[in-house]
């Protein structure tokens, strides 16, 4: 059987004989004008988005371009294709997809712009000479030089440029807006209005032009998204890409019962992420949750181990402490709880959230607890809030910073790199339950809990290459399949 075709076509505003692929570096000014499969579509898509939360943790982690920068992003160059042809093609391709996810909101295209510049600076950074002045030239990015007759004012000016290295190197007279941050940091030569530029420091005007250019794109790209939204085979995976993370599926698990009633203050202290952390405490305070803290917080429960009975026990016990009796609970509340455990309904296995998804749907307000505190907190409030965990005043600081900066899954890996004493985490953070499976492993007492963790994902992953191709395929036809297999995306986030 073959599988669906998505036309994915728009007006091609160039020469149409124009190869999209015949670079290595671009500016992705072009739609990609060729059919692609679902399939492909869905495996482009997460390759990429796995490359730029890479990009985010190194850009956080370490000196953009450093050595260990460089070195760490050079295992995601490849983008897992067989040739030199074939990558610049996913690149584009994928590139153009995630615009579509990502253009949704100002939070989601400022994340997605901040991934792209650092990618590209890295990749502008590797070619060479040669391929740079190519790269110029072939993106209009052309201006007047004035050498010679400047040739002392650049040498005593130009940060890093003698009399010697000026012969060998172009320079570039470029509007001082364009580059504030050479003009800032007193690098570069300034006279009415332009600046020049030696050809080492011109990443800084193509950065800046790429960033511009991607912004327009993406406000373009919004306008067109009913279009885009009226297609059901796309719009649910869009969506679910734009809330993806790169880790395991929580979802399926043999530990289930291992986790005692008992357990589960003293866990909470030690091995909640903040926002589950906060949700046991308003619970514990108040005997009540809303609906939003009740489903991220129910649903992180049952995939730490929680059995349904359990569940029942715990939400029924809190709740009577507080202004809903037993009754009140069986018929208002313990319905949603099997819901959960996929016993009512449509008997789906509701998947934990991920920390993308707790970020970017349903944000609380006044009187719910759910959400991330990295993202939804009053800074004062968050600041107070870590002071009385015990954080240290400078690692509070280090986190500020980073929610400063929006990097909210960075922000709650630093709170638990300071709350266990560890100094560099060797994992990336992008989910509540894998918090508290290398809480576990941190503290000496997870490492059964993850054993079977990872024997119930071999055994989903076995599951999932035993289904028949052709069934495969058959399910990308009809708008509910893909539905349910957008559910089951997560599987595609492998740790590397």
């Amino acid at each position: 059987n073959e599988v669906s075709h998505w036309s994915w076509r728009m007006k091609h505003i160039a020469n149409p004989q124009t190869d999209l692929y015949a670079h290595a570096l671009q500016f992705y000014g072009q739609p990609p004008l060729e059919n692609i499969s679902l399939s492909e579509f869905e495996t482009f898509a997460v390759d990429r988005l796995k490359l730029l939360k890479t990009v985010e943790n190194l850009g956080v982690s370490y000196v953009k371009l450093s050595e260990q920068y460089t070195k760490k992003l050079e295992n995601e160059k490849s983008q897992n294709a067989p040739n030199e042809y074939e990558k610049r093609r996913k690149d584009y391709i994928s590139h153009f997809i995630l615009r579509l996810a990502y253009c949704q909101t100002e939070d989601l295209r400022r994340w997605f712009i901040q991934q792209e510049v650092d990618l590209f600076r890295y990749r502008f950074s590797d070619l060479q000479p040669k391929q740079k002045l190519e790269f110029l030239h072939r993106n209009n990015l052309q201006y007047d030089t004035e050498k010679k007759t400047l040739l002392d004012k650049l040498v005593n000016s130009s940060y890093g440029v003698s009399g010697i290295t000026v012969e060998d190197q172009d320079f570039y007279k470029v509007p001082f807006q364009d580059a504030l941050d050479l003009v800032r940091t007193r690098k570069v030569y300034l006279k009415a209005g332009y600046v020049y530029i030696p050809h080492q420091d011109i990443v800084t005007i193509v950065l800046n032009d790429f960033r511009t250019r991607l912004s327009k794109a993406l406000a373009l790209t919004a306008r067109s998204l009913p279009a885009v939204h009226s297609d059901e085979r796309l719009q649910p995976l869009l969506n679910h890409l734009s809330h993806a993370y790169v880790g395991q599926d929580y979802s399926i698990q043999k530990n289930v019962g291992k986790i005692s009633l008992e357990q589960i203050d003293s866990l909470s202290g030690k091995s909640f992420p903040l926002c589950m952390r906060q949700l046991h405490q308003a619970l514990r305070e108040n005997h009540h949750l809303r609906h939003g803290g009740r489903m991220q917080y129910g649903l992180f429960l049952k995939g730490i181990g929680l059995s349904l009975e359990q569940a029942l026990q715990f939400w029924r016990s809190e709740f009577i402490r507080g202004k809903v009796d037993a009754d009140k609970f069986d018929k208002a509340y313990a319905y949603s709880i099997r819901h959960m455990f996929g016993k009512e309904g449509k008997r789906a296995d509701y998947t934990p959230y991920s920390c993308m998804k707790v970020i970017l749907s349903n944000p609380p307000s006044q009187g719910d607890h759910h959400g991330c505190p990295f993202r939804h907190s009053d800074p004062e409030l968050l600041k107070q809030k870590l002071q009385f965990y015990k954080v240290p005043p400078s690692g509070i600081s280090q986190i500020m910073e980073l929610v400063k900066g929006m990097h909210y899954q960075l922000a709650c890996q630093k709170y638990f790199e300071l709350t266990h004493n560890i100094d560099d985490g060797s994992f990336s953070l992008n989910h509540p339950n894998q918090y508290f499976i290398e809480s576990q492993k941190a503290l000496g007492g997870g490492k059964d809990l993850k054993k079977e963790m990872d024997m119930s994902q071999r055994s989903q992953e076995n599951s999932a290459a035993r289904r028949p191709a052709a069934a495969r395929e058959a399910a990308a036809n009809t708008s509910q399949d893909l539905v349910e297999m957008t559910e089951d995306l997560d599987s595609f986030f492998q740790d590397g």
